[in-house]
């Protein structure tokens, strides 16, 4: 295509929200169930503040009382918190030369929109394992007069069997039952799975995966009926038969997905260089949004850009802090050996 710029194929106006409604088609973490979306999170993505609450009611407790005639019942109130989550904000750049085979294509908008909207999707993946790492993670100890002892907040939903002798430090069926069981009558929230591709080979070796081919979408794996993600991103620990894993368990919409718009903000932009050579084109791609994991309050303990976090900043477990009930956080840390 002689003579094309990226300025005569992108149009923002239709660009923005193609990318948006591609990357969490190609998302298998939206596709599984496991992130929701809805315009409530949307709206909540585009506030101009780094930081937005998500309130929630606390759950109704206590015993139902006898009726007694001429006696005055106990009123109860309904109590609520605060759920707050953070504004991500991320950018890309591309030049025309990563982007010149679809600039050719008879499409090359939505052709270079797929391939964006496929590298958002990948990216979102890296987002929320660094969500992960935060929130299972444990504080660093701290000296001095307001000394503070290491922490692992969420420790209520981690299974660690690395530790065990022989078969014991291994993943097994009843391990993966005892994880599931970390939150009780709860556990039939659980439907999905995200884990290394090296624990997903280990179950396919002993034959325990099924692929399920619905008629109204494309084949995926499950473990004891629970949908597989693979991520290599998963953490790990150790090399060899000493490796330890974790992989994650997760409810359906244990992550809210807002994608915002805030006033002003330029999600799509091209530019170009002109004194280089013959031209460079740009294309910047921004996203501002939230990906928080519900009933885990974002703490901004450690954060040093009023902007917003960085990605190892949101992997700090200081910058996370439980506000639900245990078993009503639908994510499970399952730490093994394979």
């Amino acid at each position: 295509m002689p003579g094309t710029t990226l300025t005569d194929i992108i149009v923002p106006e239709l660009f923005n929200p193609y990318v948006i409604e591609k990357t969490m088609e190609l998302s298998e973490l939206v596709q599984s169930g496991i992130i929701k979306n809805n315009t409530e999170y949307n709206t909540l993505a585009s506030q101009a503040a780094p930081m937005v609450q998500m309130p929630f009611y606390e759950d109704l407790n206590g015993e139902s009382e006898q009726i007694i005639e001429g006696e005055d019942l106990t009123d109860e109130k309904i109590t609520s918190n605060k759920d707050i989550s953070v504004i991500l904000r991320r950018a890309k750049m591309w030049s025309a030369t990563d982007l010149s085979a679809a600039m050719s294509g008879s499409d090359p908008m939505a052709a270079i929109g797929a391939l964006v909207a496929g590298f958002w999707s990948r990216d979102m993946q890296k987002e929320l394992i660094a969500v992960l790492k935060g929130i299972f993670g444990t504080t660093t100890a701290t000296t001095g007069e307001n000394a503070t002892a290491a922490e692992t907040r969420l420790s209520s939903n981690i299974l660690d069997i690395s530790g065990g002798s022989g078969a014991a430090a291994k993943w097994s069926g009843a391990a993966f039952i005892d994880a599931q069981q970390l939150l009780g009558d709860a556990k039939s929230q659980l439907t999905a799975i995200a884990m290394h591709s090296a624990v997903e080979s280990a179950l396919r070796k002993q034959d325990l995966i099924e692929t399920q081919r619905p008629s109204d979408a494309s084949p995926f794996n499950t473990y004891m009926g629970k949908r597989i993600i693979i991520d290599d991103g998963c953490p790990y620990t150790g090399s060899g038969a000493n490796m330890v894993f974790s992989t994650y368990l997760f409810g359906d919409g244990a992550i809210a997905l807002g994608n915002g718009s805030p006033v002003g903000f330029v999600s799509t932009e091209t530019d170009r260089a002109k004194r280089k050579g013959s031209g460079v084109d740009y294309l910047i791609n921004r996203k501002t949004y939230i990906l928080h994991p519900r009933g885990i309050s974002w703490t901004n303990a450690d954060v040093a850009k009023t902007e917003g976090p960085s990605r190892a900043e949101v992997a700090k477990a200081e910058n996370w802090k439980p506000v639900f009930e245990a078993k009503k956080i639908r994510i499970v840390e399952f730490k093994h050996k394979i």
